[in-house]
């Protein structure tokens, strides 16, 4: 059998074939997503791909992504230890290159036809990938393999896979919508009582603000407002790779049209908050969102928009919503519960990389939470 690997810069200059074979279970690695992240990506973000041919058909792709974070502060807050991390950041990880997804949670890098190898054989040759993308495309500091469920990555213990480091930071956070939920009624109605009350409490402070779906024309006339929405909730993250260029949202809206959705919040006709999801394949992912700091804790927003996305989800009829690996305890106070995921980190100087588990831990600490249980009948 003969066995190719190549590497494309754009998306346009994917196979044909692209969409039917690596893109066909997972919207986020189809050609139309590639290209709405190629058009508005973060300054410090340049992506590649990776085709995978089998006797000269397309069995596997791969998508790449380089961050570089010289001239960028990963950690936001203004405190000595976040200094510091800062200073570690740049001086031995200049520049990152990860295979899979940075901008969502959950196994988005890659898709293998099975039915043509076996994962062993598909795990494998993602490592030769590796190697030919930082010949080709550039060599960084770090090389991480991100977001695994701990069962798919136990075909990463290889030898070839020897002197990466395996590490676990926040879970992802996941809802399982119930076939008997209808209506977001039937929904709350199996909450206990406490945190029926809590939901129906929320909503009442959404009185006299308006929710709308926003479309593309929309999404263009509030692009200022709506970054300016979106940089305060990220700059007030205590960790983050990059910040989103201006017009991301109007970039993907083109592009993934109604698999792509964007919900707005408005006192009067000022938007205060709004809230993105990816529609795929039955699972919603949720993805950026930002609110008026100013009405954050009066009107509960973001409460209101867990709930929204709720609602959204059991209406579309669809069976997961992924959350992700921030705001854990409030996501689990909807139901949410949290999934492991597990990743692997390399540093490229071998002496750097005996000590890449520990430095790792002191600079991407976990949170402690409380998971918290809304169902009455769990």
């Amino acid at each position: 059998m003969l066995r190719q690997l190549k590497i494309y810069r754009k998306a346009a200059e994917l196979p044909e074939s692209w969409n039917s074979t690596v893109g066909t279970q997972n919207i986020l690695l189809t050609r139309e997503y590639f290209s709405a992240l190629e058009d508005s990506v973060p300054d410090n973000m340049n992506c590649c791909f990776a085709g995978f041919f089998l006797n000269g058909e397309l069995i596997g792709g791969v998508l790449f992504q380089y961050l570089d974070f010289r001239r960028h502060s990963t950690f936001r807050k203004d405190e000595i230890s976040y200094s510091i991390r800062n200073f570690l950041t740049r001086k031995f990880s200049r520049n990152v290159m990860i295979l899979g997804n940075n901008m969502l949670t959950s196994q988005n890098g890659f898709h293998f036809d099975l039915s043509r190898i076996s994962v062993d054989e598909a795990v494998s040759w993602l490592i030769e990938a590796v190697h030919s993308i930082q010949k080709l495309v550039g060599r960084t500091s770090v090389v991480i393999f991100k977001d695994y469920r701990p069962d798919f990555a136990a075909f990463f213990n290889q030898e070839s896979y020897r002197r990466y480091h395996r590490f676990s930071v926040q879970p992802n956070m996941i809802l399982h919508l119930r076939s008997d939920w209808r209506s977001f009624g039937d929904y709350l109605n199996d909450f206990s009582k406490k945190y029926r009350a809590r939901a129906k409490t929320a909503r009442k402070k959404l009185e006299g603000i308006h929710a709308e779906e926003l479309d593309l024309q929309q999404i263009r006339n509030l692009r200022t407002r709506i970054i300016e929405l979106y940089h305060y909730v990220a700059e007030n993250a205590p960790f983050n790779t990059f910040f989103l260029a201006d017009h991301h949202f109007e970039s993907m809206k083109e592009q993934l049209a109604d698999n792509f959705r964007i919900f707005g919040y408005f006192s009067g006709d000022e938007l205060i908050g709004f809230y993105t999801l990816i529609l795929n394949h039955g699972d919603i992912d949720t993805y950026f969102l930002g609110y008026d700091k100013e009405l954050q804790k009066s009107r509960q927003l973001y409460l209101n928009m867990l709930l929204d996305m709720v609602e959204f989800g059991i209406r579309q009829h669809c069976k997961r919503i992924i959350f992700g690996r921030t705001a854990l305890e409030i996501k689990s106070t909807i139901g949410a519960v949290p999934v492991e995921i597990v990743g692997l980190i390399r540093h490229n100087h071998p002496l750097v990389n005996l000590f890449m588990k520990k430095a790792f831990s002191s600079v991407s600490p976990k949170m402690e939470w409380i998971q918290r249980n809304p169902f009455k009948d769990d």
